[in-house]
Order: C-alpha cells, then structure tokens, then sequence
C-alpha cells in the first residue's frame, strides 16, 4: 500500500525503511521459484531444531519464562548462521515460544516480571513457536505430557486428547493436496475427534502462508468446528500447487469452546493500519516494532526495557496499530492437545516441513478409530513420493497406530 508521508511527518526517520520494505516486491513469488523453497524449508529446518531442544527443557520444575526464553534465543541464534552475506535480509522469530499448559489454549509466554509458572510431571505442555527468512515461515506446535513416555504411557483424556489431534494432524497433510478442498479436512477432523470422545476447538484457523503474511491476510482458511458466523463467511476453495499452509489442530476432551484466561497479553503482530502517534514513548516503541519484527508477531519480553516498552505499547493498541493474542483457555477447564506443521504443496503431492515428531505409543486410549475410509487414509504415505519399502513400512504402521491403541 502507498502510504502519504506528508500527513506523518514524525515518521519519516523510519516509514521509507520499516513500513515499505515488506512490499516493495510488485509480484508475489511462490515456492515454484526455488530461492523461496529454499528459505521455506531452511525455516523448517532450523524451526524443528529449536522444537526438539525445547522439547528436552520441558521437564518438571522448570521455569515457563526460561523455556520460552531459551525457544527465542535459539531461533535468533540459527537463523543468524544463514544469508550472512545479505544484511537487509530480516530473518529470527515467526512466533515466540509460547508454552502452554493443559486447559491453556495459546498464546502464553510470560514476560519475566511475570509470576514464575513451573511445569509440573503430567502437565499436558503444548509448545509453539516459528521461523522465518525472509519473511518466509515456518510455525509448528508439539504436544506431550511431562513425565510420560513409551515406558509408562499416559491414558485418559490427556490421551484422548493429544491421539485425536495427533491423528487429525496426520489425515489433514495427506488431504492437502491440489484438488482437495478445506471441507474435505474439516469434515474428517471432525470424524476423527468423534471417535475419541473429543472435539475440536471452535473456529481455530488452519490457513495459508505467503511472504509476511498469517491467518488474518487470507480468504483461504481451514475452519475446525466453525462457529455459526464462520460457516456463512468462510468460502470452500480448492488447494492449490505452490501454496503453503499453516496446519493447526487444537482437540480439546471438553465442549470445545474457549475463553480468554485472566492473564495479561503479552504476544502481538503489527497490522498494516496507520495513525500518527501522539506520544514519544509510542513512536520510539513502534519505530522498534518495524525495525525488529516487520510483520511478523512478537513478544515483549524482546524489549529488554519492559516498562519502556509498555509505556509506548497502550496507545499503538488503542489505535489498532498493533494485532493482540490473548492467552486462551478451555472453558470447561479440560485439557487441550495441539499440533501444527508448516506444509508446501508441490506438484507430486506436498512437502512438510516441519513437526511430525510425536510418538504415539506414549499414550494409551480405550478409544480408536474405526471408520475405514480415515483408516485406509491414514495408512498412506504421507511422503510426495511413493514407493520404496521402507515407505511402505512407515505407512503401514501409521493405520497399526490408529487401530492397536485401545489395546
């Protein structure tokens, strides 16, 4: 968007740099140009490097504020080791890690004023985080319960829980492929929920990524357990070759509804609104907010003066400058499972990548699935290409899991 500097004269120090430079490409390129491919799967890389070492820091008594600090610096770390040679090239955190826990939905990565919460053995830990180059992203969530494992797999509804959204996660990447449309994965989450006694958390977004760009920035949206609003405004579309999306699947043992939990926001994302700021705090604060995360969300336990940053926060909200995540919660207060991949769909099928490192024999359900259509989907490759049998083997064992864990 053109922007009429002459109103902002306050911002000229820093609009010709911050707020032009994730447009100022006229023709959006997709991953059929394989310099995109490339920073797509180097994201993915090093996001599940980053989700594997946070994996290992969720252990008991462990400070929440530290993990997310630890997922943070990470991602700044790795991604500082690439496209050195290209010092405009804005590249570090697509999503700060954000940990949380059982009936907590998203969004909670405390600031370090913030009370101290410590995981405890069998919380239900969700972790979500993301990386970008380039503007390019690659976001992901894990699940698991702290102190369970292959040995003593946990059961309930943890279980239930964290096997439908495992499960449901697994048939929506090998539905999305060109040709297959949003419903057609709606529909068999749905189905797959169902069959653990679980539901879908209402109107969470599966959705499309493109260069700077998130759920609020795209008419292509997968919607789980859509609410009455959504299923009149949400369009059915056709996937399509050389997208990207963003697959996130929130399985709750509750109703499926949510609620903002009475915790301060701390994550937010620039929008691409424009007023002129009033007070000093607030443009020196967001003139940081450009320079530092582009379009992409943050959080403010980035600034390393807190109270600064809050001071200049206020009035950038008020204004709608700035997009909140609010930390959510079950309404029921039952624990909720969640996974999410980053997913680029090519013309021999789709690539994930990144996620796919749950095990499912770490937990135990009286429950199974036993419709034989998801079954005879989730028994296929999940890989662009087929044959080989080691292939074969990994696809074969992907419809045992469905059908051996209520034994």
């Amino acid at each position: 968007p053109s922007f009429k500097l002459s109103y902002y004269n306050e911002y000229k120090s820093y609009l010709s740099v911050t707020m032009a430079e994730p447009f100022e490409e006229d023709e959006e390129l997709t991953i059929e140009n394989d310099a995109v491919m490339t920073k797509y799967k180097t994201a993915g890389e090093i996001s599940n490097l980053v989700l594997k070492a946070v994996i290992g820091e969720v252990i008991p008594g462990a400070s929440v504020i530290k993990i997310c600090e630890f997922g943070d610096k990470y991602i700044l770390d790795e991604t500082a080791k690439h496209y050195k040679k290209d010092k405009n090239l804005k590249k570090g955190v697509a999503f700060p890690t954000c940990i949380s826990i059982n009936e907590v939905v998203c969004h909670f990565s405390p600031l370090r004023s913030d009370p101290d919460v410590l995981v405890h053995e069998g919380d239900l830990v969700k972790i979500e985080l993301g990386v970008h180059i380039d503007g390019y992203a690659a976001v992901t969530a894990h699940s698991l319960v702290v102190g369970h494992g292959v040995d003593n797999p946990v059961s309930g509804a943890k279980a239930d829980a964290i096997l439908a959204a495992h499960h449901a996660a697994e048939a929506a990447l090998r539905l999305l492929k060109a040709g297959n449309t949003n419903k057609q994965i709606s529909d068999t989450i749905q189905k797959i929920t169902e069959s653990y006694k679980c539901t879908p958390l209402e109107g969470m977004l599966s959705y499309q990524i493109q260069k700077y760009q998130t759920e609020a920035d795209t008419d292509k949206q997968i919607v789980l357990n859509p609410t009455e609003l959504q299923k009149r405004e949400i369009k059915d579309f056709e996937f399509a070759v050389h997208e990207v999306y963003a697959m996130d699947v929130f399985v709750t043992s509750g109703s499926g509804k949510t609620k903002e939990k009475d915790t301060p926001t701390t994550v937010y994302r620039r929008t691409d609104e424009v007023y002129q700021l009033k007070m000093k705090a607030s443009r020196a604060f967001y003139s940081d907010v450009c320079n530092r995360f582009t379009l992409m969300p943050f959080t403010l336990r980035a600034f390393e003066e807190e109270t600064k940053a809050k001071m200049g926060l206020k009035e950038c909200v008020t204004h709608e400058l700035l997009q909140t995540y609010p930390v959510q919660q079950d309404s029921d207060g039952s624990p909720v499972a969640q996974f999410k991949y980053t997913v680029l769909i090519v013309p021999s099928g789709n690539i994930r990548i990144n996620g796919g490192l749950f095990n499912p024999a770490t937990c135990k359900s009286e429950h199974a699935i036993e419709d034989k259509e998801i079954l005879s989907l989730l028994a296929q490759s999940a890989n662009r290409k087929a044959g080989g049998k080691k292939k074969k083997k990994k696809a074969k064992s992907a419809v045992e899991e469905a059908k051996s864990e209520a034994q």
